[in-house]
This record gives C-alpha cells, structure tokens and sequence, in this order.
C-alpha cells in the first residue's frame, strides 16, 4: 500500500481502553441508565422527518462519497458483470455512486423512505456522468422497515423455491452459484448483495428484525449484506443530552431523525436471528483532528459483513 491510500478499516484505538475511559466520566452516567419509557414513532413521522433533513441539505455541500467502501467490502469491485446490489436506506446517494463507479456492469436498486432523499440521490448520480447512469440506478420509495419489499425484486414463489439445487463445492465457487440464479418473468429473482450502509441506526429499535428480515429475504442464497453503522461510544453519542434519549443506546435530533449505536453483540443477535451467517463483525475506531478547533475526536463504527446460506 502506497503512502497516499487511507486505511479505512483503521484501529486508530483500542475500544475497550475507550469503554473504560467514557464509563467512568461521572459527566456521562446519564447515558448508561436504563429506559424504560421507550416511545414509537410512526412510518409517517419517520418520513416527514428525513424529508425535511434532505431539503435542508439539498444544496449538496452535505453530499459526501463515500469512496472507503470499495476497500471495506472488495467484493463489490470484484463481482461478476451484471450483479445486483440492493443498497438499502440510500440517502443522497453517498453510498450508490462509488459502487456504480466502482463496476461499470453492476445494477443498483437504491431506496429509501424519503422521497427528498431518492430525489436528492437521482440529481446528484445522473450529473456524474457514469456510463449507462439511468439503466444501472433504479431508484424505488419503500420503508422496509414497516413493509416488504416490492415483488418485482423477488416474488412470493421464487422466494420459496430460491434453494439452488444440485451444488458441488468442489467445482463450484461463490460467483458461479450466485450467477445461476436467473431472472424470471415475474421479478428480477432477488439480488446478490445488499448495503446497509449507516441506515438501520435511523430506525426504530422495535422495527429493526423487521428491517433485516425483509434484506434477508430478497437475498439469492450464497449474497452478502454489507453493514456499517454507528457504534457504542462514538464521539456522536456522547454530544447527545439526557433530554434526547428515546430508548436504551437510542437518541432523537430535534428535527425528528433518530439515531441507534450499536455494540458488536446487538449487531450479532440482530442479523443472527434474521437467519444470517456471520462472516465479519469488528469496530472500527478512527481518530481525528479538528484542526480548526484543536479537538482530537474518537469516532466508532461497525463493520460487518454477513452471508445467507446456501
């Protein structure tokens, strides 16, 4: 690796050194208190919410690539031509543009329940220029976390008879099992990989199985999820006052959006349970300078990566 790469997948700190550090700062105990007054918000609210944030953020200074996922997760520049990604929760594109980027043969189906945010999304990866833009981002409005996905990704009857029959391990690797898998007439036979990508900390923590469930399910058997979100104390939890707390590890913004961080053994029996295979699960601990105001900030992510069984 050459000196101009950034290492992404980067242990700038030890988490556990961290942990004991922020537990033990009596200015941060109102964090750690049980809640027991958890309240649910609405699909509706939800959407209201993200919509206002995405108009206020229209003017695309807020955009930003994120061009470290294509390191964090080679597989999307090394798939097969025409492999499908389902990027989950797509915001303003951030997360769709480097993968179409990355390979120009992959097909992204982006959504979200934001209208704003799919419009936001389309204006900015149509004005890259990328080559066959309109044909390889089809942009679609669900909330998957209330609803399913629409059945033109993957119907009832092939969802049930998705089991590829007559596998050798022997002669057969991952690509060609998840090649075999053709479309059919009646929806596209699911996808081969999803990305959720800093979206599942957005919803509610009771709708959260429902969420992964609903990736799980539009899944071929052999696809990857690709998971990145906030973690436990992330520099962002820690700006949250006690007034802001909407459930245990779970915060609301005064414009309505919410935010979860999660530890690896939430992230583990969350996917676990949905009938996912772990194949990577890690923080990610990342230190950065505010030069400006001279402030050292510890950021934490979670890095995961799970597979549907064959």
């Amino acid at each position: 690796m050459n000196g101009e790469e950034t290492v992404y997948h980067s242990k700038d700190f030890d988490w556990e050194e961290l942990r004991q550090r922020i537990e033990n700062d009596p200015t941060l105990q109102y964090h750690f208190l049980p809640f027991t007054n958890q309240s649910l918000s609405s699909s509706a609210l939800d959407s209201q919410s993200w919509n206002h944030f995405h108009a206020r953020h229209s003017t695309g200074k807020f955009f930003k690539e994120r061009r470290y996922l294509l390191k964090e997760f080679p597989e999307l520049a090394s798939c097969e031509e025409h492999f499908k990604v389902l990027e989950a929760g797509c915001g303003n594109g951030s997360t769709a543009l480097p993968i179409l980027r990355g390979k120009e043969n992959i097909i992204v189906f982006a959504c979200d329940c934001s209208t704003e945010a799919l419009d936001r999304a389309t204006e900015i990866i149509y004005a890259s220029n990328l080559v066959l833009t309109k044909s390889r981002f089809r942009p679609f409005c669900c909330d998957f976390s209330t609803s399913p996905f629409p059945k033109w990704l993957i119907c009832d009857s092939c969802r049930e008879t998705s089991l590829i029959k007559d596998f050798d391990n022997d002669k057969r690797d991952l690509s060609d099992i998840i090649s075999s898998s053709k479309e059919s007439e009646c929806c596209i036979g699911g996808v081969d990989y999803v990305t959720l990508i800093f979206t599942l900390s957005a919803v509610p923590v009771d709708r959260m199985p429902m969420a992964i469930a609903e990736c799980f399910s539009v899944l071929k058997p052999g696809g990857l999820l690709f998971f990145r979100d906030y973690g436990l104390y992330d520099m962002t939890m820690l700006r949250f006052e006690a007034d802001q707390r909407v459930g245990f590890r779970e915060y609301k913004r005064s414009d309505g959006t919410r935010s979860y961080f999660f530890s690896l053994n939430t992230a583990r029996d969350l996917f676990l349970a949905a009938g996912f295979i772990e194949v990577e699960l890690e923080y990610c601990c990342v230190k950065s300078v505010n030069r400006r105001k001279q402030k050292t900030m510890h950021r934490v992510w979670v890095h995961g990566k799970f597979q549907k069984p064959f």
